[in-house]
């Protein structure tokens, strides 16, 4: 949400999402842009509860992405979103500006350049504490001269890359906002697809959206107790020495025992 709305920012503390990202880029007008960053840095020293704090900066090449990084240093935040991202050099500029404690890193990869540098940019993660790359899929289809429709299946290919990047670089993933706020089926068709590629989450712009993309990223009942039975099913003495074994019916190996674990890590207690 743009910094430069104040009551957006304090609707935002009692929305019942996981992360704010008080925007300073795309939605404040550039005469704003000071005093947004201002705004933001203020409004996340009075926290937002339980929620994750992000700030979404200027881009490093533009006139105000210096100093937004400067005023990061001191911003009680979780993590500085970077704006179009096209390879590991930004990352690198950006963790040297923060310094080596400063908040950690999240990318947007939104760019052609972006993309063909994921490789290096996974690789540059760990070193620059960039833990969590987003899909800018309207900046990204833009770049590409795409045209994208509900299915958006001229973006699938670029969103698994984002995403195996993410995984490759020791991180998470968030897919791309929708921009069709009074569309819910398209927004429980695109959450659902996000997950279904591996996303950890998905980006929002509205209030509105925010129920259908909680459903959506939670774990089930039935995924939990699948997860239950097959951790069990292994810690059977009688399954010690087998690699797979079956489980209501099919074959499950150690592979699908970890991400068991994982579900059961995630599930809530």
């Amino acid at each position: 949400m743009p910094a430069s709305n104040p009551r957006a920012v304090a609707k935002a503390r009692d929305l019942a999402c996981d992360v704010v990202i008080l925007d300073l880029e795309d939605a404040v007008a550039p005469e704003a842009k000071p005093d947004a960053r201002a705004a933001a840095v203020a409004a996340m020293a009075s926290g937002f509860g339980d929620r994750e704090r992000v700030i979404r900066i200027n881009a490093l090449a533009t006139e105000w992405g210096a100093a937004d990084l400067d005023a990061m240093r001191g911003a009680a935040v979780d993590a500085v979103l970077l704006p179009k991202v096209d390879g590991p050099d930004d990352l690198v500029a950006a963790r040297e500006r923060l310094g080596p404690e400063g908040p950690a890193l999240w990318a947007m990869v939104e760019t052609c350049a972006g993309l063909v540098a994921l490789p290096a940019i996974a690789v540059a993660m760990r070193a620059t504490r960039t833990t969590l790359l987003v899909a800018g899929t309207n900046d990204l289809a833009l770049d590409l001269r795409a045209r994208p429709g509900a299915d958006r299946w001229p973006l699938v290919p670029a969103l698994s890359q984002i995403v195996a990047a993410a995984r490759a670089g020791g991180g998470e993933a968030l897919d791309g906002v929708l921009n069709a706020i009074d569309d819910p089926d398209r927004l429980a068709a695109e959450c659902a697809q996000g997950r279904a590629l591996g996303f950890d989450g998905k980006t929002l712009i509205h209030p509105a959206q925010i129920a259908a993309a909680n459903t959506a990223f939670s774990l089930q009942a039935d995924e939990i107790a699948e997860a239950h039975a097959i951790v069990a099913a292994f810690a059977d003495p009688a399954a010690a020495n087998h690699g797979a074994i079956k489980v209501a019916g099919r074959m499950v190996e150690r592979l699908h025992l970890a991400a068991a674990e994982r579900v059961l890590a995630l599930a809530p207690r």
